[in-house]
């Protein structure tokens, strides 16, 4: 099979210590394969149900789970979110430092939207990306999972450009205060338990901590050394990271994805309206590029940008490429990723969905990309 041997290549290469990778289409799973370790502590093969920190590909779930408060009426897409979550009313933007290195504000010139925060478009960035937002922090920055990191003042008026960064956390506020659940309590009701993700929380049990891949760092001399950080704050989290704090298996997350390949619906199970799914589907932001990253902590993630050479859009909680893909998506793809090098396709004009999980930063890595590649050109050969 092309996609294992794909993967085995990696492995073998010294690229990557492991992944699962997993195709399927409106009918059903199509492929699955595993290659190489979850832990190279102890040699544990990788499975189907390995266990994954998923980090941003939590962004898409949050962006459903808001979607379906929406059509029941508890959430709009154009009122300002500051109506429910008040620490977003009268929001200020970043407008300079002193000579004294002290902030200077001045108020948004208008209120952050739901759909401001679904589509990056809401001011907010993440400390790891900008060195203003991270200056902005003060000498001791807030710690992932804290309340405190959401605490952050805005880089630009809402509406006004694309940055990626902790938007998709204050969705996942406003699914909290909407529906009166804990946001991992609302998706365990609203998405995993109707799609059959059994092995998806913000938490694992202790079954599930045992099929953990382990997180790993790249060295410089290109080997791997455990980094044992739980990217959304773990179980010593102070809010559920609607952002990035999911953990799953690539399995679980196929389901997820073949849902919004089927326009909102599994196996008897609707999620979301097919015109719902149409809508998160379509770009939001006009003219605005969307999908350019930088970083300013490089051990974590390097600037990047997926399809450089294309003007992307972005929908409701979606990249989407304008064009066809170079190894072998259509047009009009949906896809995201996770920082410790996850990724996922939906690709409508194909009748493909794809998830490929690793567990290793930087995010980015040019090994890790090109395995993506590697896996994309062998789905779509077949």
């Amino acid at each position: 099979m092309k996609i294992k041997a794909a993967l085995d290549a990696a492995v073998n290469s010294g690229k990557i210590a492991g992944a699962v990778a997993v195709v399927g289409n409106r009918a059903g799973v199509v492929a699955t394969a595993t290659a190489g370790v979850r832990d190279p502590a102890n040699d544990a093969a990788m499975t189907i149900d390995t266990v994954f920190q998923i980090a941003s590909m939590t962004k898409a779930i949050t962006s459903v789970a808001a979607m379906q408060l929406v059509e029941r009426g508890l959430l709009s897409l154009d009122a300002p979110i500051g109506d429910l979550l008040p620490e977003l009313a009268g929001a200020h933007v970043i407008d300079d430092f002193g000579d004294d290195g002290a902030l200077i504000l001045r108020p948004s010139a208008r209120p952050i939207t739901l759909r401001h925060l679904l589509t990056h478009t809401s001011g907010f960035g993440y400390d790891f990306m900008s060195g203003t937002m991270l200056r902005s922090r003060g000498p001791n920055p807030p710690a992932p999972g804290s309340l405190a990191s959401l605490n952050a003042h805005l880089l630009f008026d809402p509406g006004a450009r694309w940055e990626y960064g902790i938007s998709t956390d204050w969705a996942g506020r406003a699914v909290e205060a909407a529906s009166g659940q804990s946001l991992g309590d609302y998706m365990a009701s609203a998405i995993f338990r109707p799609l059959g993700m059994n092995d998806t929380s913000f938490w694992p049990d202790p079954a599930q901590q045992a099929r953990r891949a382990a997180l790993l760092s790249r060295q410089d001399d290109g080997s791997f050394a455990p980094f044992p950080v739980e990217i959304g704050g773990g179980d010593a989290a102070e809010f559920q990271s609607g952002g990035g704090g999911l953990y799953s298996t690539a399995a679980d997350y196929l389901r997820f994805v073949r849902m919004i390949l089927n326009g909102g619906s599994l196996d008897g199970a609707t999620i979301v309206t097919s015109e719902t799914v149409a809508e998160m589907s379509k770009n939001q932001i006009g003219d605005i590029p969307a999908g350019k990253m930088d970083s300013i902590v490089p051990q974590f993630a390097f600037a990047n940008e997926m399809f450089p050479d294309m003007h992307k859009g972005w929908g409701l909680g979606f990249l989407i490429n304008p064009e066809p893909g170079p190894d072998g998506r259509a047009a009009g793809s949906l896809a995201w990723a996770g920082i410790a090098n996850s990724y996922y396709w939906i690709d409508p004009a194909n009748d493909v969905a794809a998830v490929i999980m690793m567990q290793f930063l930087p995010f980015a890595d040019p090994a890790a990309w090109d395995v993506l590649g590697a896996f994309e050109r062998a789905v779509y050969a077949g």
